[in-house]
């Protein structure tokens, strides 16, 4: 009803829309978006920090310490734009854009680059306290290392002498064979030689130098942190041969000049007289000092060079990385890797705007065919709202994903949700007050016109028939709708809130995405469309001509509907019998094919390959490639296509060296291949994604059966749950039978349809209950027959926005949106039929064990509740005694 205050109230939602416009203008218009590597091309890297070997815990506040480390690193190595945040307690996420080969960066990053200065006394045996290497252990070999002063290396003097016994023209021990010293497997080239320590209680490691001499090591004399800084440079004596400079800081300068002190005193040719550089449990120089340097005299320059023949520009960068960076307080181990080629990104990109665009022009065109002025003004609302939720994305910074980017495009479907509902009350609301004005004047009233509406005297009201308003019907819609919307919203939010905290990584972003999308649809909707409504209802010619609005008649379908009265609850019985088939048909899936289960849950490696070159492959022929390849488990390799001829090709957990065999062997028989993305994800990680996943689908069950037997009644609560139950075993099943994909993508859509069935549920039990509260006399399958029947037409226009939508992802989105799109597509129909034929019968089922007061008790005692009151407060004259 107009007054003075509604008025104030259209004004003031006007002035919140405009002021949340413009916000989310001035936001989308000067904040960059923040890509995610799968938009934008890179590498993401996944760490997860173990309990040091002293003890150190890896929890939040350690692991943050070695975020700082490795941002220095990765600041030397020159990234662009880097970005490292913690996830959980102990996990480190690494995004590089840019880098497309990212084994070099992964093994800089994860090294655990434990620097420390050691004392030597002497030689021993293999297995003697030799600890085991730390993750990423791959410090450069050496061969012939020595340490100096950099002041001496011009003019040769004071140098130490290369003591570690290798001569010009030794061939360097392999990779292969150092480990098979280091696991004691074989036997010590220089066993017996040397001499052993004096003291063995003083040995803390036994660790082979580069010629395979086991040297006895004693308590670090330096920790990585005395180091100030290390650079690589050409040594300026040789020209030819690169060096890494070590400078020591504070008590670091007095720790090498009372270390290389103690070693003077030894003989040469004594392995005491030798310092030891060791990294991450390898020793990486091991210089005798000269017979420049006296007993009790150290170096003090408080610096020393690392010179090794086999240092190379890049070899000896990388080390001086570690060294500048320092030192990680815990070790780490990779879990996770993805890399994106920035053709793919772009590609992405490109195909959902084109989605979003065609789904926005394609569904604001229905929903006007449909409501006619109000469905254009809703439209205008709907563009509102993608700049809305744009905005408020890039605001908080949030990372825009490629499954965060189609919870994006979808939300827009789900957005004219809110508006369909308050149309279709508004309908209802309209014919109402149509009937009682025919009525009114049948009896003999004279017409009245809708500012005799207005007056405060009931006597002229009774007296006159006023016609019916299209603003007062948009109003009372809006009130009546308000609870289904609430509760659709809330049960949305609830399953973005369980991705955002039971998900990870990219499904965690839809999460995000999808929750930005519900709250800003609501501002739409609620705020936004109704200015724009109730500025059109009052304008003359709309009120003139009401047919103009969309609002002035019940559709033509529901018209029929309620018209024929079909009794759908009729066949409840068949229904819940022909649910039951479908449901053990599904549930034989797994028995019967295995699940195709995404590297996500089971881990292992997806590298995804485009044929550049003029030679076509089969994917059968790239199978034989793969499974003529010398790794483990290339003949179970899975071989599929990808897109549009692309390969994918799916192993255990390999290395980078195996991957590259891949390529290589792909690229000759094709003519040449590009790498356009490679997922590697640990068995850890596999099995934590696995169980977290359980996890989000058992609490979206369980808090969605709390929240609807709270509002509604605990059969309609049970009843929702065996439908959602139904629907998703179904979708799961037929992902199986078809030998789809079950990864992180599925999960967003499984959850997702959760969403989508528990709305049309609620809308349907909400529709119930105000049935129920207005016919107290008829049979409770009868309600719900008619509760299901008008709510029929909000159902189908809300689902055609969406499965239009969905239909633009599935044909224009691209491989990689397509399973999503298809389990959104399944989901969404069969969540309509499974609200219908599973959840209301189901609840005409349970009725006749539910206690619940009925929602006409209700409605009465709260009635006696509020007359009570009133009658109270009459009776209170307000004294104070």
């Amino acid at each position: 009803m107009s007054s003075q205050s509604g008025a104030g109230g259209r004004w003031i939602r006007a002035l919140i829309s405009l002021l949340v416009i413009l916000v989310a203008f001035g936001a989308a218009w000067f904040i960059p978006p923040r890509l995610g590597l799968d938009l934008s091309g890179g590498t993401q890297i996944v760490l997860e920090t173990q309990d040091g070997p002293d003890g150190t815990p890896a929890n939040s506040e350690n692991t943050d310490m070695v975020i700082e480390v490795l941002r220095q690193r990765i600041d030397s190595l020159g990234v662009a734009e880097a970005n490292m945040s913690r996830s959980g307690e102990n996990r480190i996420i690494v995004e590089l854009p840019g880098v497309q080969d990212p084994a070099e960066a992964a093994e800089i990053i994860g090294q655990t680059a434990q620097l420390t200065i050691h004392p030597v006394l002497g030689t021993g045996q293999g297995g003697q306290g030799i600890q085991p290497q730390g993750d990423f252990a791959n410090a450069p070999q050496d061969s012939g290392d020595e340490a100096r002063a950099p002041a001496d290396a011009e003019d040769g003097e004071g140098e130490e002498s290369s003591g570690d016994g290798s001569t010009e023209g030794e061939s360097e021990m392999t990779q292969e064979e150092l480990e098979e010293l280091l696991g004691g497997m074989g036997g010590d080239p220089t066993a017996g030689q040397g001499q052993p320590a004096e003291n063995p209680d003083d040995v803390v490691m036994t660790l082979p130098d580069s010629t395979g001499t086991y040297l006895q090591l004693g308590e670090a004399a330096i920790q990585g942190d005395h180091i100030a800084g290390a650079t690589a440079r050409l040594d300026s004596a040789t020209g030819a041969s690169w060096v890494v400079d070590v400078n020591f800081r504070g008590e670091g300068r007095d720790e090498w000049e009372q270390l290389t002190a103690e070693a003077a005193c030894n003989d040469i040719g004594d392995p005491r007289r030798r310092v030891a550089i060791v990294l991450d449990n390898e020793i990486i120089s091991a210089p005798e000092l000269n017979n420049s340097y006296i007993c009790d005299a150290g170096s003090r320059e408080g610096v020393t060079t690392i010179t090794n023949t086999e240092f190379t520009s890049e070899t000896a960068n990388e080390l001086a990385v570690l060294i500048e960076g320092g030192s990680l307080p815990l070790p780490v181990t990779e879990v996770q890797r993805q890399t994106v080629g920035p053709t793919l990104g772009a590609a992405a990109i490109e195909a959902s705007a084109v989605a979003a665009l065609l789904g926005i022009a394609f569904t604001a065109l229905y929903i006007t065919l449909v409501y006619r002025l109000v469905g254009l003004l809703a439209s205008v609302a709907l563009a509102f709202y993608t700049l809305i939720a744009y905005g408020a994305l890039v605001a908080i910074g949030a990372t825009l994903t490629l499954p965060g980017l189609a919870g994006f495009v979808l939300a827009i479907g789900m957005a004219i949700d809110a508006n369909v509902l308050i149309f279709e009350r508004a309908r209802e609301e309209f014919q109402r007050q149509q009937q009682v004005y025919d009525a009114n004047r049948a009896s003999g009233m004279r017409e009245g016109d809708d500012e005799d509406a207005k007056g405060a005297a009931a006597r002229r009201r009774r007296r006159r028939a006023i016609p019916p308003s299209l603003e007062k019907a948009f109003v009372e819609g809006g009130r009546k709708a308000w609870s289904a919307v609430l509760d659709t919203n809330i049960t949305t939010l609830i399953a973005a809130a369980l991705l955002f905290f039971f998900a990870s990584g990219t499904v965690q972003g839809f999460g995000v995405t999808l929750s930005i999308g519900t709250l800003a649809s609501m501002v739409s909707a609620l705020v936004i469309a109704r200015v724009l409504v109730e500025w059109a209802v009052r304008r003359a010619i709309v009120r003139k001509h009401p047919a103009i609005s969309g609002l002035d008649r019940i559709g033509a379908v529901r018209t029929w509907l309620t018209t024929k009265n079909p009794d759908v609850m009729k066949y409840r019985r068949i229904a819940l019998a022909v649910a039951g088939v479908i449901v053990a048909t599904s549930v034989a899936a797994p028995f019967v094919r295995e699940a195709n289960l995404g590297v996500e849950f089971t881990g292992g490696r997806v590298l995804e390959y485009e044929i550049t070159g003029d030679q076509q492959l089969s994917v059968d022929a790239a199978r034989e490639v793969v499974a003529g390849l010398d790794f483990p488990g290339s003949d179970t390799a899975v071989v599929q296509e990808s897109g549009d001829g692309d390969l994918s090709v799916r192993t255990g957990d390999i290395s980078d060296a195996d991957a590259a065999s891949v390529q290589d062997a792909l690229d000759e028989a094709t003519g040449g291949v590009e790498l356009v993305s490679d997922e590697l994800i640990g068995p850890s990680m596999g099995d934590e994604l696995r169980n977290r996943a359980l996890i989000a689908l058992g609490a979206a069950l369980a808090l969605q059966l709390i929240y609807l037997a709270w509002r509604f009644r605990w059969s309609f609560g049970l009843s929702t749950m065996l439908s959602l139950a139904f629907n998703i075993t179904l979708v799961i099943g037929l992902f199986i039978w078809l030998g789809k994909p079950i990864d992180g993508v599925f999960l967003a859509a499984i959850l997702s349809v959760i969403g989508f069935t528990v709305n049309d549920t609620v809308v349907v039990f909400d529709r119930v209950r105000d049935e129920w509260a207005r016919d107290e006399k008829s049979p409770f399958p009868e309600i719900a027959n008619r509760a299901v029947l008008n709510t029929v037409p909000r159902t189908v226009n809300t689902s055609v926005g969406a499965l239009i939508i969905l239909g633009f992802l599935t044909f224009l989105g691209g491989s990689s949106l397509q399973d999503f799109s298809i389990a959104m597509l399944v989901g969404l129909i069969t969540g309509v039929f499974s609200t219908v034929f599973v959840a209301v019968p189901l609840a005409v089922f349970f009725q006749k064990w539910d206690r619940t007061p009925a929602p006409h008790v209700i409605k009465e005692r709260k009635a006696k509740q509020r007359n009570a009151a009133k009658a109270a407060r009459e009776m209170d004259d307000g004294a104070v005694v």
